[in-house]
C-alpha cells in the first residue's frame, strides 16, 4: 500500500539545481560525451534522471527516499538563492547543511552505483578464483547459504572467474545506504575548507551529471590520483553565474604539529566562515571551473542554451565508473587454490 502518488522518474542531479543553468522556461542544453550523439535542448525534467532510480521495492512508500531527497534539495536551493542575493558567508548550521548536499551530490550518480558493482564483482572474482575450483561448493555454502549441485558449482565458477567477475547488481536500498553514509563522511571535507564564492557577469559556467570536481595539487603527478582529503580544491558551479571553490585547508595548519590545539581553532574558524570571501569572476576563473566541470562529467555536460562559447573544445570520453581496480584482480585462474590450506573468505552481503 502506498500513500499518495509514486514518483517514477528520479533525478540524480536535482531539477532545482539544473534550473540555475536553464532558461526561464526551464530549457537546458545537454551535450552527450558519446561523439555519436548530438547536443539537444530539452526541459530540465528530462535530463540527469532514471526511472525508479531510488525506488525501494517492498517498502510501504517505495519513493520515500526520493521525497526525502526532495526536502534536502529544497533546503539547499533555498541556501543557494540566499547566496545569490548576497548573503555570504552562511551561518554555520547552513554551511553544514549545504556541505552535506554537496557531498551527497558527489556520490549519488549512476557512476557511483556502477563503481560499487564493479568493485564487488572483482572482489568476488578473486575470492572464488583464489579458493580454487574444488572449494567453490564451500564458498557457495558460506556466502550464499545453500549446498550447490555440481552443475551449480560449475556455473558459479564460470561466472565468477570470467574477466571482470560475475554480473553483480546492487539494489536501490544498498545504493541509498552507501550514498547517505558516504556523504555523511565526506561532508567534513567541504565544511572545513575556506570557501571562495565567485560571481560572474559577462562569462558563464557550465555543469555536468557529476558537478562536484576535485582539483589536484600542482605538485601531484597524474598517477597519484586525488581525493576529497588531499585535493587542492573542490569546485562546484552553483549556477551559470555563481561558482564555489573550496580551497586547501592544509596551508593554514601545515606549520602545526598534529596534536597542536591551534588546529582545532583554525578548523572552527573555517567552519564559521571567517576565511570565506567573494571574488568577481575572471576569464581565468571561468576556464578553471568549466574545464574541470567538463573533465569530471560522466556522460553529459549541461549548459544554458546561450552558453555554447563556454564549453571547452576538448571533452572526455564517457566514464561509466569512477574508479578501476586492476592488478591481481585481473589474474587468470587455473582452478588451483592460491592457499591450499585456507578457506575462502566470506564477502560482505549487499542488500
Amino acid at each position: 500500500m502506498t500513500s499518495g502518488s509514486t514518483a517514477k522518474l528520479h533525478h540524480y542531479v536535482p531539477q532545482g539545481y539544473l534550473r540555475g543553468f536553464a532558461t526561464g522556461q526551464e530549457r537546458i542544453t545537454a551535450i552527450p560525451l558519446d561523439r555519436a550523439r548530438k547536443p539537444f535542448t530539452t526541459s530540465v525534467k528530462n535530463v540527469a534522471a532514471q526511472t525508479h532510480f531510488h525506488t525501494v521495492e517492498g517498502h510501504e512508500e517505495p519513493d520515500a527516499f526520493e521525497k526525502a531527497l526532495g526536502s534536502v534539495e529544497g533546503d539547499a536551493i533555498g541556501l543557494i538563492r540566499r547566496m545569490q542575493g548576497g548573503e555570504f558567508p552562511l551561518p554555520e548550521e547552513d554551511r553544514m547543511a549545504l556541505s552535506f548536499y554537496l557531498a551527497l551530490q558527489a556520490v549519488r550518480g549512476p557512476d557511483t552505483r556502477r563503481t560499487m558493482e564493479n568493485l564487488q564483482a572483482k572482489i568476488t572474482r578473486v575470492e572464488v578464483g583464489a579458493g580454487g575450483r574444488k572449494n567453490v561448493g564451500k564458498w557457495i555454502r558460506n556466502s550464499l547459504g545453500f549446498d550447490a549441485t555440481a552443475e551449480q558449482e560449475q556455473f558459479v565458477w564460470d561466472e565468477a572467474t570470467q574477466p571482470g567477475g560475475p554480473p553483480i547488481k546492487f539494489s536501490n536500498l544498498a545504493h541509498i545506504r552507501h550514498m547517505v553514509g558516504t556523504a555523511e563522511d565526506l561532508a567534513k571535507y567541504f565544511e572545513t575548507r575556506p570557501w571562495l564564492l565567485v560571481r560572474f557577469d559577462k562569462r558563464s559556467l557550465i555543469t555536468s551529471d557529476a558537478p562536484v570536481s576535485l582539483i589536484a595539487k600542482p605538485t601531484e603527478e597524474p598517477w597519484q590520483g586525488v581525493g576529497f582529503g588531499t585535493a587542492w580544491g573542490i569546485a562546484f558551479p552553483i549556477t551559470r553565474k555563481l561558482g564555489l571553490l573550496m580551497s586547501d585547508p592544509m596551508v593554514m595548519i601545515e606549520q602545526f604539529e598534529l596534536d597542536d590545539p591551534r588546529i582545532q581553532t583554525v578548523r572552527a574558524a573555517a567552519i564559521s566562515g571567517r576565511f570565506d570571501r567573494v571574488e568577481t569572476g575572471s576569464t581565468k576563473m571561468e576556464r578553471l571551473f568549466n574545464e574541470y566541470s567538463a573533465a569530471n562529467a560522466r556522460e553529459y555536460v549541461y549548459r544554458h542554451p546561450d552558453d555554447a562559447a563556454f564549453v571547452p573544445d576538448e571533452l572526455p570520453e564517457p566514464t561509466l565508473v569512477n574508479m578501476e581496480v586492476g592488478g591481481f584482480t585481473d589474474t587468470e585462474f587455473d582452478g588451483k587454490p592460491w592457499f591450499p590450506a585456507a578457506t575462502s573468505p566470506v564477502p560482505a552481503e549487499a542488500d
